[in-house]
């Protein structure tokens, strides 16, 4: 019931909203004549203000758009790699026409950003993804508003979530050889497990794990967050903060924990820093400060933005981690997709090296919480596990900011180039295709025409056209229909040579120094 009327009451505020942000141009254009009164900058501080305290946040968008790799300007291209029914598997895909830059991009390693889902979407780590894509392939899980997810996709459970994790790792896997995998608060649990579950079954698992604030084992210095799950029981979790999707969305009748319940949560933690930020807020405005003012939207736009989580996920969220710390205690078992149940065993995870951060001042997940994954995965040798406080780091601190950059990043990429191996379909010297899947080896060729049979005459024998000569296949960027190049054609400076295909024709090739005129006369001669 409670969803239906906070529904309700949004419904009612959108039009004072929707006046409010009107009211605040109409006092801050220069063209209209009320801006020319007395208290104009004000007025419009005070109603921009309003408009922001009371309208819907939507989901941002990563706006990534392009990234600077040694130098050298590299668009990027987001896609969507896998749609699963609760998330979406994420592509940043990186081009650039530098033949050396493309070189650096297919060699660098790929990492999978496991993003938390605890009531932000994906884009919280936005500042994660854009420094990353410096020097990694990049993908992100983006997991979606239940709110948005139809009854008749089935229910999200925490096994679901383990399920996907392994899922996408073994779909990387398959492109790649192998990759590294980096969680971000929540899934550093799931994760955990999903890599745990894959070395018990003798799978190949990731290179690297990267563990970034979580709650591995919630015991150790626990926060508000760790005292309000262990404070109220599973049933008050279930009968208070669960409520069903009101009928103007698509998953209408999903029990769900409603994504406005997490922000007031959120909000409850820290009051007066929100408090004094929105003040400042409506003092850069009248200040004329653009800059700050700016900085506030960007950062509260993202903040603001929350979605809904399916009831069963989240509650075996509260019971599995901060009530019954099943993975610490050895207890924890997963249904696989095929229903059979697994225990999650860290300790057999033997050829993945770890890595765990942690902030000094982190107000969410505690200090040692994360850094208990050590014990856990005692499979791994200790040259092979690494752990970093970040002094002076928030939680958010550790994976977003000027620490971030600064403190966290260049020892999670040294970790990371520490350990990469050779990929999959490892590429030639020079290569005419973006930051893309493994390329194909393909090889040029030349449409040659049927030799019509020879006219029998009896006093001459037939002349034998002489077999043209063998040559190389070679990497090629196909031609683009319409730009007077023959299908499959290169110039002679766009591919490396590499060795000729077992078993094709050698008369089906053509060498890069071959001109459209000489392959015209050989196929007259022919």
């Amino acid at each position: 019931m409670l969803y239906h009327i906070y529904e309700t009451q949004r419904s009612l505020m959108e039009p004072f909203t929707d006046f409010a942000q009107a009211a605040a141009k109409l006092y801050s254009n220069p063209l209209s004549p009320f801006s020319q009164s007395p208290l104009a900058q004000r007025m419009s501080a005070g109603y921009d203000l309003l408009y922001r305290l009371g309208k819907d946040y939507e989901k941002p968008a990563f706006d990534i758009h392009s990234v600077d790799v040694n130098g050298v300007g590299v668009a990027v291209h987001e896609r969507i790699e896998m749609d699963k029914p609760f998330c979406e598997l994420r592509r940043f895909k990186r081009f650039s026409d530098d033949p050396a830059t493309l070189v650096n991009l297919k060699t660098q390693p790929v990492v999978l950003i496991v993003a938390p889902l605890s009531g932000h979407y994906a884009t919280l780590l936005r500042d994660t993804v854009r420094t990353m894509l410096k020097d990694h392939k990049v993908y992100i899980t983006d997991w979606k508003n239940a709110r948005l997810v139809p009854l008749a996709d089935g229910e999200f459970h925490l096994d679901d979530y383990v399920n996907y994790v392994q899922e996408f790792i073994r779909h990387l896997q398959g492109i790649y050889g192998n990759c590294h995998v980096i969680s971000v608060c929540q899934p550093t649990v799931p994760v955990l497990a999903a890599v745990s579950l894959m070395a018990s079954r003798g799978e190949t698992t990731p290179l690297t794990m990267t563990m970034m604030g979580g709650p591995i084992d919630a015991r150790k210095s626990p926060t508000s967050v760790n005292n309000l799950a262990t404070n109220r029981s599973y049933e008050w979790f279930e009968n208070n903060v669960i409520y069903r999707v009101p009928d103007n969305f698509p998953g209408a009748g999903r029990r769900v924990y409603p994504g406005f319940l997490q922000y007031t949560g959120f909000v409850a933690m820290n009051p007066d820093r929100h408090a004094s930020s929105h003040y400042d807020y409506f003092k850069d405005l009248i200040k004329g400060d653009d800059t700050s003012a700016e900085a506030h939207r960007k950062f509260y736009d993202e903040y603001n933005a929350v979605l809904d989580m399916d009831a069963d996920y989240y509650l075996e969220t509260i019971e599995t981690v901060f009530q019954e710390y099943k993975l610490v205690h050895g207890t924890w078992d997963v249904r696989s997709p095929d229903g059979k149940i697994e225990r999650v065993r860290p300790q057999d995870i033997t050829t993945t090296a770890l890595f765990t951060v942690e902030g000094e001042l982190d107000d969410i997940s505690g200090s040692g919480q994360t850094e208990a994954a050590h014990d856990l995965c005692s499979g791994i040798v200790r040259k092979e596990q690494r752990h970093l406080e970040a002094k002076g780091a928030g939680h958010y601190g550790i994976f977003s900011g000027r620490r971030w950059r600064d403190v966290v990043y260049p020892q999670v990429r040294a970790f990371i180039h520490e350990h990469e191996k050779p990929q999959k379909n490892a590429v030639p010297a020079v290569i005419e295709t973006p930051d893309d899947n493994p390329p194909r080896q393909v090889a040029a060729k030349v449409a040659v025409p049927k030799k019509a049979p020879a006219p029998k005459v009896a006093a001459k024998p037939a002349v034998k056209t002489p077999s043209a000569p063998a040559v190389a296949t070679r990497w090629v960027k196909p031609a683009v229909a319409g730009r007077g190049k023959p299908a499959g054609a290169a110039a002679p400076a766009e591919a490396a040579e590499a060795p000729a295909a077992k078993g094709k024709t050698a008369a089906a090739t053509v060498t890069a120094s071959a001109t459209p005129r000489t392959r015209r006369g050989t196929a007259r001669k022919a």
